[in-house]
């Protein structure tokens, strides 16, 4: 029961928007969202750690095609739902100084992505996953279209054709997998045991297919083509919503979904796949170090983490597969914080100019402190949630290739550099006549920063019951992967 409260909950609470006008719908939105993550902790609660999947459902819904209602959590699903029950009152909060027009179909179509994120990480039907993902596209489709910037329209029709190109060949995927099924089901046991059945050269395609649409959400080089321009032209809500927790669809399909179903085409294509990700480390952290737009250069120091995160989970050990939950968790977490700054430095000064800034940390130190601590996180300071991840998924992918590991690695070179060069731009230096103005924080601006940087510290301190959550399910997974591949 408490899995459909999680689900559906959002999605009543969404339709109730449509009644509510004015302010009191931001309330009203922010009050729906925490009630949403009441639950998940409640959740969190009743889990039994050692036990396999809890929480589960099963219900017929179109029996003669063998599709069911079939959800449930284990560990991994857990965390995701936590990041996301987490995350969104936070993004929600995050509105508060901005007057978006039509709010209430604005904060409907937030809750309602809620609903359709926390589906796809409890479904245990293939075909259940493909509805649930394809519903997550559209309410981010709206936010990006109706409340983006300029050329909004071109930069979101390539995102629109981008994900759903890479979701038509998941279902091609899965349709094929069904063929061998012995009770044509999409039950996701049945899906594992008819993956497993094929041999390399069979699970090679499904590898492809299914793979394709993860790489392309992530996103992974060279499918990220459509993801600087969307995260820099969607409003700061949207992005975060695209950054904090969808891209996270798409590493948790790998983990849920390519390792159980394809292992021998995993085993193949691995390696290839890996220095794809790890290409895409490189490139983004390069690029971003040229970056002059802050916006932008977030945008594409995300796909480097991410591909260090698609990197460790192909690896397929459990230090890999653990550090990317973790990391996943991790990044959520700065990246919201990172572009919650991006905003207000914007709102303040009408651009995201790193060269225009400079000194505000003279006039406002607390602000300076505040950012340090999230920018610490993402770069992966010891005792930040950053560090965790990132050690685990270095030595995962270290165990799998130690070159590999060697190249990957300059991603934390590199995004110390960036990432220290744009805060000394921003904070340090000299104030100059638009800097010396930084009007002071508001309240909820406040509280979203203290926030963060409350939950970067606390899991960077003190991550062992996030590690206890996850191990339980990532070492039953990745034990099945390797008997599987014959290991």
């Amino acid at each position: 029961m408490i899995t459909l409260l999680l689900i559906f909950f959002p999605l009543v609470a969404a339709m109730l928007l449509l009644l509510v006008k004015g302010e009191q719908v931001k309330k009203i939105a922010l009050g729906a969202a925490i009630v949403e993550f009441a639950i998940s902790i409640g959740a969190l609660f009743l889990f039994q750690k050692n036990a396999d999947t809890q929480f589960e459902l099963n219900y017929p819904w179109i029996r003669s095609m063998g599709i069911n209602f079939h959800v449930g959590m284990d560990g991994i699903s857990l965390l995701l739902v936590l990041l996301t029950t987490f995350l969104v009152p936070v993004i929600i909060l995050t509105s508060f100084n901005k007057n978006h027009k039509n709010p209430s179909t604005f904060y409907l179509l937030i809750l309602a992505m809620q609903f359709a994120l926390v589906g796809v990480f409890v479904s245990l039907d293939g075909f259940l996953f493909y509805v649930f993902w394809e519903l997550a596209l559209i309410p981010i489709y709206f936010i990006c279209l109706l409340w983006g910037g300029d050329d909004r329209a071109r930069i979101t029709f390539k995102f629109f054709v981008y994900t759903l190109a890479g979701s038509l060949l998941m279902l091609a995927g899965l349709i094929y997998l069904y063929q061998f099924t012995p009770n044509h089901t999409f039950d996701i046991a049945a899906l594992y045991a008819a993956g497993q059945s094929l041999d390399a050269a069979h699970q090679g395609y499904v590898f492809w297919a299914m793979f394709m649409a993860f790489a392309i959400k992530m996103p992974v080089f060279p499918f990220h083509t459509w993801q600087p321009d969307t995260y820099t032209t969607a409003p700061t809500q949207g992005t975060m919503l695209l950054s904090g927790i969808m891209l996270k669809m798409g590493t948790y399909g790998v983990i849920r979904w390519l390792l159980p179903v394809a292992p021998l085409g995993v085993e193949h294509w691995a390696h290839f796949a890996i220095v794809l990700a790890v290409i895409g480390i490189l490139y983004a952290s390069t690029i971003a170090i040229a970056q002059k737009d802050f916006k932008r250069l977030i945008a594409y120091s995300s796909i480097a983490h991410v591909g260090l995160i698609a990197a460790g989970i192909l690896a397929g050990n459990v230090q890999g597969v653990q550090g990317s939950m973790i990391q996943m968790l991790s990044h959520g977490v700065n990246v919201v914080g990172l572009f919650f700054i991006v905003d207000m430095l914007e709102s303040r000064f009408n651009t995201r100019e790193l060269h225009a800034m400079g000194g505000i940390r003279n006039v406002n130190p607390q602000f300076a402190v505040l950012f340090l601590i999230v920018l610490l996180g993402s770069v992966a300071l010891p005792l930040t949630n950053g560090f965790v991840g990132e050690f685990l998924l270095l030595n995962g992918v270290y165990q799998y290739n130690a070159w590999i590991a060697a190249f990957a690695g300059i991603s934390v070179i590199l995004g110390a550099v960036y990432m220290l060069r744009s805060y000394q731009s921003i904070m340090l230096g000299e104030t100059n006549a638009m800097t010396a103005s930084f009007a002071p924080l508001t309240g909820s601006e406040k509280a979203v920063l203290v926030i963060i940087c409350a939950a970067i510290i606390a899991f960077g301190v003190y991550p062992k019951p996030l590690l206890d959550i996850a191990e339980p399910s990532v070492i039953k997974l990745v034990e099945g992967f390797k008997l599987a591949i014959g290991k």
